[in-house]
């Protein structure tokens, strides 16, 4: 699996301000509803429901929220770069500015944890973050993360 398999060009946006961890995910699910014809209430609702369980924030300002939807048959991403970092909960309680969302099938166990595990993994290396955060443009932001692909998840 790589990233280019599951964040397609138009899933990469990047925001001026959010307010609150809602309102991103209110992006998030118009994003996924504009991208991949996705209900927004559901998208909406799995992803708070899932950062109800715990916070998805892993630190170093990156954030990897999940959910699992019934009417998808593959996993998808969506990538969000904030202009002003969100306060998130994150484990280190440094604020996100890099957000890169997953949804999945709900019988996709295995996918979605590949996915993940390749998500986690690639958004862990320094340099990789420094060039996302060096540009605003989606179409650039989107061609350093498929430029990542390179990392393969285990």
């Amino acid at each position: 699996m790589q990233l280019s398999e599951i964040l397609g060009p138009g899933a990469v946006r990047t925001l001026g301000q959010v307010t609150s961890k809602k309102r991103l995910f209110q992006e998030l699910a118009d994003l996924a509803n504009s991208q991949y014809g996705l209900n927004a209430s559901e998208v909406l609702d799995a992803l708070q429901e899932r950062e109800s369980l715990g916070p998805t924030g892993v630190g170093e300002g990156v954030a990897l929220p999940h959910a699992r939807l019934h009417k998808l048959d593959q996993v998808v991403g969506l990538f969000l770069r904030l202009d002003k970092p969100l306060d998130f909960d994150a484990v280190d309680r440094k604020p996100v500015d890099l957000i890169f969302a997953l949804l999945a099938p709900e019988s996709g166990g295995v996918d979605h944890l590949k996915a993940l595990a390749l998500v986690s993994r690639t958004l862990r290396d320094p340099d990789l973050r420094s060039k996302l955060r060096a540009n605003d443009s989606p179409t650039a932001l989107h061609a350093v993360l498929a430029a990542a692909q390179g990392i393969q998840a285990a």
